[in-house]
């Protein structure tokens, strides 16, 4: 069960530039007494879809645990979808709005340790996305054939958009039902193992199961004219075997077979480093969607158009499937090991992005694994830390904590000078966390009683500031001798990051630069001809130019 308690590390709250949070933002992002007292065990989400009134009808029964004694509590439903009724066993409960949230008023006190049961009635015309999945909502298409085609995009925004639950990223169920009723030609697939499919000239009635816990964004409606092709991944671990289920339109069905065959080789590289696929019983599934990507866990949603790259475009001589790397990523960072804050996105976002360069690595060498972060090293922007507000319903973050955190752990992973010690760091980190979730100081208290070393300094820099520090350096000859000396600017005064001298055999030199002062290092006259640092985040200036 993931933790639904208050959150154990609290940062003071950055304010950017964008701007101060409204109420709204706290009734969202924040965990009140009316959110705290209950910890969700089960949703059970039943649907009705209207393709031509581009709207939706349902009911969620919330099973859920009192944690602490109430009488009224906080979900979350946006306001342009309208609750008809809610139900408490045979009881109608009152409830009265606020914005996107909605409080419902038990009458009596619900007592600490019962688990029970209410039932939100509710329709509505869901939000259309205009620019998913960045953008969230329904988006509402039609296939080449002219068949109606759904899918939804929620994170970020919130799943709240159509679908009442608590909002939390803190609190996820521990498993869920989801159940659809769509047209009869029509296939609609959500995330978990499918348990039943009941039709007649009417409708369809789908329903799945997932049995893990899952982020509310996660949760997935798609439904098109699919046509399914199955695969099976065998685990170089324990041999047992992962069913692989593909849903494509019926135009994409060839190439769908060859591009998805992609995935055996990710899903084996992750495993090599992470541990096994994470949500084995579910399934492992790519559905193919109107936009780009989102990785709703056990059903990836898929719209990369079957190129390589990202939409065609990629290092050279690295031509894989962008969407089915970083989005098969997630479901180890973000799926399986989860924030509980959006103001600590990097922790999904950064340890997906890298595990791309760790597959690199793995399939083409070290020296590809740099290309690709070279590659990713444009991307970064330094406008705003990684590191965003917390308890406010931060929707701000960029690409930085994509790219800029892939940088900092490649970054991190110099300082441990032992790359055994840092991939069994990764994969510790993983495996003690692995379904449940974590915050920023959760991994830095990990790290740091992992190697003994305190990394503070490193931490604080790269997560909560935004410049990238210089390393100054220049060569001089003293008598018959060659130095390099070399100072840290740009950043934090405690910054004291080592870095590393290489040569075309690569091998290293330790340099440890400081702030305050300058450092000297005497090298070899064949070293101080073709000055070679190791890559990682940080920039430099040679003063000899």
């Amino acid at each position: 069960m993931k933790n639904v308690l208050s959150i154990l590390f609290l940062f003071v709250t950055i304010f950017f530039a964008k701007g101060q949070f409204s109420a709204a933002d706290s009734l969202r992002g924040g965990l009140s007494p009316l959110r705290s007292c209950y910890d969700v065990e089960f949703y059970d989400l039943y649907l009705q879809i209207d393709f031509n009134q581009k709207s939706i009808r349902g009911l969620n029964s919330i099973r859920y645990k009192v944690l602490q004694g109430f009488n009224m509590i906080q979900l979350d439903l946006f306001e342009n979808m309208k609750i008809d009724s809610i139900l408490h066993g045979s009881q109608q409960l009152d409830f009265h709005r606020k914005g996107n949230a909605f409080f419902v008023d038990f009458g009596n006190m619900q007592p600490a340790g019962i688990t029970d049961v209410i039932t939100v009635y509710y329709h509505g015309h869901p939000i259309e996305a205009q620019n998913p999945p960045w953008d969230g909502g329904f988006i509402w298409r039609k296939d080449e054939a002219g068949n109606p085609w759904l899918a939804v995009s929620c994170e970020g925004i919130g799943a709240s958009l159509w679908w009442p639950n608590k909002d939390h990223l803190s609190d996820e169920p521990d498993s869920m039902r989801i159940r659809t009723i769509v047209p009869p030609n029509l296939m609609s697939v959500s995330n978990g193992q499918l348990r039943s499919v009941f039709k007649n000239q009417y409708v369809a009635n789908y329903t799945w199961v997932v049995t893990y816990p899952i982020n509310n964004y996660n949760v997935t409606l798609n439904v098109g004219n699919y046509t399914h092709f199955e695969d099976r991944y065998t685990s170089p671990t324990d041999s047992s075997q992962l069913a692989m289920d593909y849903y494509v339109l019926p135009e994409h069905l060839e190439q769908a077979k060859t591009q998805f065959k992609q995935a055996h080789e990710v899903l084996a590289t992750f495993e090599q480093y992470l541990g096994k696929y994470p949500f084995w019983n579910d399934g492992y599934a790519l559905v193919e969607t109107p936009y780009l990507g989102m990785e709703h866990q056990s059903a990836i949603a898929y719209g990369n158009q079957f190129k390589a790259g990202y939409l065609g475009r990629h290092p050279e001589g690295m031509p894989e499937d962008f969407i089915i790397l970083h989005e098969t990523g997630h479901e180890w960072w973000g799926n399986s090991v989860s924030c509980r804050d959006h103001g600590e996105m990097w922790l999904h976002e950064s340890f997906c992005t890298y595990m791309e360069s760790v597959f690199m690595e793995e399939k083409y060498g070290p020296q590809a694994a740099e290309r690709y972060l070279k590659f990713q090293y444009h991307y970064i922007e330094n406008k705003q830390p990684l590191l965003g507000p917390l308890h406010v319903n931060f929707l701000g973050n960029d690409s930085d904590i994509y790219y800029k955190g892939a940088q900092m752990l490649h970054s991190l992973r110099q300082c441990f000078q032992n790359d055994s010690l840092w991939w069994a760091s990764l994969k510790g980190f993983y495996q003690k966390y692995k379904i449940n979730s974590v915050n920023t100081q959760d991994y830095i208290q990990f790290v740091q009683e992992f190697t003994g070393q305190n990394y503070g300094y490193f931490f604080k820099q790269y997560l909560e500031e935004t410049q990238i520090p210089k390393l100054e350096y220049e060569v001089y000859k003293k008598g018959r001798k060659r130095f390099i000396r070399y100072r840290w600017t740009n950043c934090r005064p405690d910054f004291k990051m080592p870095v590393f001298l290489i040569n075309e055999q690569n091998e290293r030199l330790a340099l440890y630069p400081k702030t305050e002062e300058w450092q000297s290092q005497a090298i070899s006259k064949k070293r101080a001809k073709n000055i070679q640092f190791a890559y990682a985040l940080f920039l430099l200036q040679d003063l000899n130019d």
